[in-house]
């Protein structure tokens, strides 16, 4: 378990990191990240309730199929989070079947709960999440035919749910990107060079193999701070 507190967007967030355990079936694995995640963030006064956002992980298709299923049952209500997930068999240290990264927020003020947007009409992912002054998209996705076709889809559809939460794109802070290796970094960065983050925005990317559908070759996600 990686366990990681930070400052960040005015608030207190805690950042963990935990494989499987090899010896457990993919299922198992699941469901036993998410209760020592729980624990560890009860160290810090949270729990999953706190979740703002999660990522997952896993060596293959079937393990991300199954994973992403235990994920979904046990995120619900208040845990429901902004999601993404991945097929990346060289994220793992050890030799388990599926990860999970989770980011958890300290509220400012007591009791301030978090407001959940779902998709129309729903599906799994939320479409984002606020809390207070933080606003956390899910991964965004599309199966157009090149990566320039899929990048634009993509841009749109952010763009579209900063508007429904009162954003822009000046509001971004993070904007993370995950690509697949038979792509172009240096196309992904061309094809983002025009969007105007604002002044100290971070731009990250990371190589992934697989998504939740075949097809899809970059996910983004993204992460930014209501206007006042």
């Amino acid at each position: 378990m990686q366990h990681t507190i930070y400052d960040w967007l005015g608030h207190t967030w805690v950042a963990l990191r935990a494989e499987g355990r090899p010896q457990l079936d993919v299922t198992s694995q699941t469901n036993d990240i998410f209760q020592r995640l729980d624990a560890e963030l009860s160290r810090s006064a949270l729990s999953l309730d706190h979740t703002m956002r999660t990522r997952l992980w896993a060596r293959t298709r079937e393990g991300r199929d199954k994973g992403s299923r235990v994920r979904a049952l046990l995120l619900t209500g208040l845990a429901r989070s902004a999601s993404s997930s991945f097929i990346a068999p060289d994220y793992f240290d050890s030799d388990a079947e599926v990860a999970v990264e989770l980011w958890a927020m300290q509220p400012a003020q007591p009791g301030a709960g978090k407001t959940l947007v779902e998709y129309d009409p729903p599906i799994v992912p939320l479409r984002y999440l606020s809390c207070e002054s933080a606003l956390v998209l899910s991964g965004v996705t599309s199966v157009l035919p090149t990566l320039a076709d899929q990048v634009g889809e993509i841009l749109v559809a952010i763009e579209g749910t900063l508007a429904q939460a009162g954003a822009a794109w000046g509001d971004v802070v993070k904007l993370s990107c995950h690509l697949h290796r038979s792509q172009s970094l240096e196309e992904l960065r061309s094809l983002l060079a025009g969007l105007a983050l604002g002044a100290h925005r971070e731009r990250e990317c990371g190589f992934v193999d697989g998504y939740s559908t075949p097809g899809k070759l970059v996910e983004v996600e993204v992460s930014g701070r209501l206007p006042v």
